[in-house]
Formats: C-alpha cells, sequence, structure tokens
C-alpha cells in the first residue's frame, strides 16, 4: 500500500463550513483512488470555516502524476443539506511530490465536482485524455449556467438572470458583503424617512436648507464642495478631478454650432487655440432624450458645450457655456459676466454631467463592460487556464452588484432612474449614443489621453495616476502572459483564449466595426495590451469614476440630478424653484452615498487572496505587482499632502480589485 497525505483547507468566510459529509477521490495517470471520507474533522463531522484538515488516501499501487481530483459532499444524517466553501486541497504523493489542487467555489449539491492541479494549462497543453474530458465539460457546463441576455437593443449584453437568487452561487456576495450591503440601504433609507424628508415634496426655501440634510453624512471633500461650489475655478477643476474626467479635450477649432467670438471672452481664441489653453466639454450625447415627470412635474434637461481657458496660473476657468446644441435667439451663450444667469448655466452643465457620467462613463464604460468581460471569461475560459487566474478576482461580485442595479437602481422606479431627470428610455438613448462612439483606444488611458490632447494640462491627477496605474499593471500582466506565451503562434493556437475575444466582440461591442476593438489577437503584445485594458477597466478606471460621488455629489447644488424648470432663453431671468425638491435632493444623496459605500470585504488592487497559480514566475510577478503599487501609493499620499483638493481615488491601495459597488 502507498499512502496520499490529504491536507483540506476551508475559507475563513462566514458560514463556509459545513456539517455534511465531505468526501475526495484522487485521479490520477495511472489510475484512481477510492473515494474517502474526509475524517479529520471536529464534533458531528463539523468542518469549521478556516480549518485545516489531515487525513491519508492509501493505494495499493502509486497511481502516477496526479491530474485531477473528486469531491463530493452529502449530507450527514437528519442534517439539512448546506454549502461548504472550501480554498484549496494539497496532496503529498508517496513520491514526496506535493500537488496543490485551487477551488474557491461554493459546493451546494452532492454532485461530483473535479479539480485540476494548479498548473496552468492552455487546450493545447492538455496531454492525458481526462484532463481533455474534464476542461470541455466544465466549459459545457459553465455555457449552460452562464447565458448572455438582453437588456436592451444597442448597449452590451448582460448575464441572464431574474434575480440574484438566480445567480450561481460562485459569484454570490460574501454572507458579510451581502448583510452590510442590506444595512447601508435600510439605514440611510430610514435616517431619511425619520426625519421627514424623503416623501417631502416641497421646493427647497433656500439653498442653504439643504444643510439640514447634508450635516449627517460629509466628508472632507464634500465641506469644501460646499463653500466653491460656486466658484469658476472649482467648476472647471472637476472637469480633471472630478468624478468625470471623461469628456474634456483639448479644443483646436470651435464647433460649428457654438459661436463663441472673441469679443465675448475678451482674447484671440485663435491664438490662445494654437497655445493649447482652450479646452471643450460637448453634452451632445444627451441632446433631446426622452424626459419624465418627478412628483407631478416635468423636468429638463440639457445638452450643453462648455469652453474652458487654461489661465497663466495654471487654472482651468469656463469662459462661455451654451445649454442646447443648436444656436439660436432663445439659446443664448453665457459668460462669466452675467452673475447670477451665468451660475445658474453651470448648475445646468453640472446636472447634465450628473447624467453623462452615470450612464456613459459609469454604468456603460465600468459596470457593463466588466460584466461582459467575466461572463465571457466564465463560459470560455476553465479554472485551469492562465488568463482564468490571472483574471478570475477581477469579476468578483460584479455580476450580483450589476443584477442588483438593474433591479433597483436603473430600472422603472430604481433610486436612480426614480430621481434623474430622463426616464428608462432616455438612459437607454443615453447608453446607446455613447455606445455607437466607443473605440479601443477610449479605454486605454495612453492612448484616450494622446487623443484628447491633454497630456500636457497641469493639475491633471487623474491622467498622471491612471498613466502609472497602466504601466504597471502592463508590466505585471506582461510578465505573467509571457512566461505562459512564448510566441505569437500560441496565442493564435489558444481557441479558449480567441474564443474569450470573440464573445467579448460580439456581446459586449455588438460586433462594431470600425472602433479598433479586436475580435481576434495575433500577439503577445495584442494580448497584453487587451488584458491590461480589462484589468484597468475594472479596478482604476471603476474607481476613477465610482469613488468620489459622494464628494462631488453630496451637496445637491454642485450635482443636481435633475432641473425643474427650463434654463432661461434670455439673460436676467431668475429661476428660484429650478432646483431638485427636497425628496429628489435627499433620494439622490441616498443614492450617492450607497454607491460610495467601501465593502466590507475589500480586496485592493493587485491583493490576490484566492492562490490559483502555483508556478514560481507568477508568483514572484504577483510580489513584484504588489511592490509597486505600494509604492505609488506612498507617492500620490505625498502629492496629497501638498494639494488644496487630495486625489485619492487612483490610489492603488484604495481601489477595488473589481467592479463591487
Amino acid at each position: 500500500m502507498v499512502d496520499y497525505k490529504v491536507t483540506v483547507f476551508t475559507t475563513e468566510q462566514i458560514s463556509a463550513g459545513t456539517f455534511n459529509n465531505v468526501f475526495i477521490k484522487l485521479v490520477g495517470t495511472d489510475g484512481e483512488s477510492e473515494s474517502e471520507k474526509l475524517k479529520d474533522t471536529s464534533f458531528l463531522g463539523h468542518i469549521p470555516a478556516g480549518s485545516v484538515c489531515n487525513f491519508t488516501i492509501s493505494c495499493p499501487v502509486s497511481i502516477g502524476e496526479l491530474v485531477l481530483i473528486e469531491i463530493q459532499k452529502q449530507n450527514f444524517l437528519w442534517l439539512i443539506r448546506n454549502a461548504w466553501l472550501p480554498a484549496k486541497v494539497k496532496v503529498q504523493s508517496p513520491e514526496g511530490k506535493t500537488y496543490t489542487f485551487p477551488i474557491y467555489r461554493w459546493i451546494t449539491d452532492d454532485k461530483v465536482h473535479r479539480f485540476r492541479e494548479g498548473k496552468a494549462l492552455r487546450v493545447f497543453d492538455e496531454t492525458h485524455h481526462l484532463g481533455k474530458f474534464n476542461r470541455k465539460k466544465e466549459l459545457r457546463m459553465r455555457e449552460e449556467v452562464y447565458c448572455w441576455d438582453v437588456y436592451a437593443e444597442g448597449i452590451p449584453h448582460t448575464i441572464k438572470a431574474d434575480n440574484t437568487s438566480s445567480l450561481p452561487p460562485e459569484v454570490h456576495f460574501s454572507f458579510t458583503k451581502d448583510i452590510v450591503f442590506r444595512w447601508n440601504i435600510l439605514t440611510r433609507g430610514v435616517q431619511m424617512r425619520l426625519r421627514g424628508y424623503y416623501g417631502n415634496k416641497k421646493n427647497w426655501d433656500d439653498i442653504d436648507d439643504i444643510n439640514h440634510v447634508f450635516w449627517s453624512k460629509r466628508t472632507a471633500i464634500s465641506d469644501y464642495v460646499q463653500k466653491h461650489w460656486k466658484e469658476d475655478a472649482f467648476f472647471g477643476y472637476q472637469f480633471l478631478n472630478g468624478v468625470n474626467p471623461m469628456l474634456i479635450q483639448r479644443c483646436t477649432a470651435l464647433p460649428g454650432n457654438f459661436p463663441v467670438t472673441d469679443e465675448m471672452v475678451q482674447f484671440s481664441l485663435e491664438d490662445e487655440m494654437k497655445e493649447g489653453n482652450i479646452f471643450l466639454c460637448d453634452y451632445k450625447c444627451l441632446d433631446e432624450v426622452e424626459l419624465q415627470e418627478i412628483d407631478g412635474k416635468k423636468q429638463y434637461l440639457m445638452a450643453p458645450l462648455v469652453l474652458l481657458h487654461k489661465i497663466p496660473d495654471n487654472k482651468l476657468m469656463p469662459i462661455a457655456i451654451q445649454l442646447k446644441q443648436t444656436p439660436a435667439d432663445d439659446n443664448p451663450i453665457f459668460l462669466p459676466t452675467d452673475e447670477c444667469d451665468w451660475l445658474m448655466a453651470k448648475m445646468f452643465v453640472r446636472s447634465a454631467n450628473f447624467h453623462e457620467h452615470e450612464y456613459s462613463v459609469h454604468l456603460l464604460r465600468t459596470h457593463l463592460l466588466a460584466e461582459v468581460f467575466a461572463v465571457s471569461l466564465l463560459r470560455n475560459v476553465p479554472m485551469v487556464h492562465p488568463l482564468y487566474k490571472l483574471l478570475k478576482l477581477h469579476t468578483r461580485y460584479t455580476l450580483q452588484i450589476n443584477v442588483l442595479a438593474r433591479l433597483h437602481l436603473i430600472s422603472e422606479g430604481g433610486v436612480l432612474s426614480e430621481n434623474s431627470a430622463c426616464n428608462r428610455e432616455g438612459m437607454i438613448t443615453i447608453l446607446k449614443r455613447s455606445m455607437s462612439t466607443m473605440t479601443y483606444s477610449s479605454l486605454c488611458i495612453p492612448d484616450d489621453i494622446a487623443e484628447r490632447g491633454l497630456g500636457a494640462v497641469p493639475n491633471f491627477y487623474y491622467r498622471d495616476d491612471g498613466l502609472r496605474l497602466w504601466d504597471i499593471i502592463h508590466s505585471f500582466v506582461q510578465r505573467v502572459l509571457s512566461y505562459y506565451y512564448k510566441d505569437d503562434d500560441e496565442v493564435q493556437r489558444d481557441t479558449e483564449l480567441q474564443k474569450w475575444i470573440l464573445d467579448i466582440f460580439e456581446h459586449g461591442f455588438l460586433s462594431q466595426e470600425g472602433t479598433g476593438i479586436p475580435e481576434k489577437l495575433s500577439t503577445i503584445h495584442e494580448l497584453v495590451k487587451y488584458v491590461t485594458m480589462v484589468i484597468f477597466t475594472c479596478s482604476a478606471q471603476h474607481a476613477a469614476v465610482n469613488d468620489g460621488q459622494y464628494d462631488y455629489g453630496a451637496w445637491m447644488p454642485n450635482t443636481p440630478t435633475t432641473m425643474q424648470l427650463p434654463p432661461p432663453t434670455t439673460k436676467g431671468t431668475t429661476m428660484v424653484e429650478t432646483i431638485p425638491n427636497i425628496s429628489t435632493t435627499v433620494k439622490g444623496m441616498v443614492a450617492m452615498w450607497l454607491l460610495s459605500q467601501p465593502p466590507s470585504d475589500f480586496v485592493a488592487l493587485g491583493d490576490y487572496p484566492e492562490e490559483h497559480f502555483n508556478e514560481k514566475d507568477p508568483c514572484k510577478a504577483i510580489k513584484d505587482f504588489q511592490h509597486e503599487l505600494k509604492k505609488l501609493s506612498a507617492e500620490i499620499r505625498v502629492r496629497n499632502t501638498s494639494l488644496e483638493i487630495p486625489y485619492t481615488y487612483m490610489d492603488p491601495t484604495e481601489m477595488e480589485n473589481s467592479v463591487t459597488i
């Protein structure tokens, strides 16, 4: 007889343990063991969360190199079936070799589940028939479980799931995150209801009265916003370092529908454009979208054009605002000299920015794309593949948070839909328009910054930190993937990898040609850039456009979710009842507070608590990646000490590995 020493690790997550019986079978190149019950457990056979259980499996002769293990969980006597979340299984063979089998998946039923040894294998690396068979079977099962669905025509497809309970257990929130998430929703909503604000449909008597709800939850930046929201310099600053740094671009020629003259701005626009000092923000994506009524009142949303000027002290100052796309006598160009009208014009721009940000920048370009990346990975790439091991943690919780968003945030009557100017059809229109203009280069920050002409803009911390992060992620991805792909031919031969790319192209980018988005990859260089884009989108980009929502939106006048009256058609008109009413204000505040909450079981970019890799080189690359991220974090924190408004959203120690909120 020969003995195999088996160690079973259960994750530390609350409720990860089980009272059910667990059986394990070893399968090797020369045979297989009997299915043996896990014996080294505590009272009544309980396998506790965080436990490490050891036992021995004996075989008449060696079964050769281990290929996989089979795990089956069965009910213990009268006890009901309960789930189990093992982390990994280690096996020491009689020859002295140690095998590690990563799992990190809920086992909820009494079926046989097979898991491969930790060495990453591409499809053409498989040499054993059992490995080939298991690989195909795993992908067939995943294709049945992770199905595509069309939420709305013209936007990225989503996972088919009516609610969170219909999602596979392996993509569910942890017990802790689920409880804290529900508690946050309950306590914030109850807090506002108890104060009598949630259902109060009256208008504010005075902007300063907003302090009655604003005091309850504040940050250092939200306090700054309250004090400076009227200032032109702060208005301009937010286009660079607020929650939407994606719209501003260098202006080399005025759009034909924005007839700003030198007389209006009192300097030569042509000269300043040649110097690279003029910038444009164009909200044409919002033009004439379908609007809704809130509390019986029609709402208003503009599609402004904003011209900004970089002045000698490097501040970015707004110099002209046109609130509608088509020039007309009743569509004046507002200037800083217009006093109260100028402030109202800026508020209409900030309301437009709320919609552009939430739907085009935040929802479409991070949440929906991250979901596409995740579903395609789970459908097309088996656990043993190096790409799965690299990207799995960058898909963490994304599917559940997006299903929740479709059920409670952007649905009819959802928190966001109910309190923004456009209705659901208007939202879909914005998403379609943004989708039709999306390019591959706009998702890759080095290309995007170059195309928008923003390489030399001073005090642009989103750009500075983002480019550093991109380089660090790119270097890490290159080290890992170059370990597995030695030449371009191997990239082309990897059918699972190519199917992942094609699925994203078809279901994420709707097979749009002319966007530069690849439908196949031919070189290692192309693969590294694409995977870098995926990781950057799911971590850094989402953090940049998500985490500051409450900071910049809690003080409603800086980010009105809607406007109750149209803008003035002639200068000199006052609009005292234009801003959202009390109920809409507090509901918008609640939504932005919830969307900005750090998760209870935070996993920072670069942290890989699940040990999917076991080869030396990838493990070393992860450690070096973490080291570089910590260095960048330290540099950002030092810089922030000298800034009037610290920019923290691209600090890698403060951002999640994936889209989880």
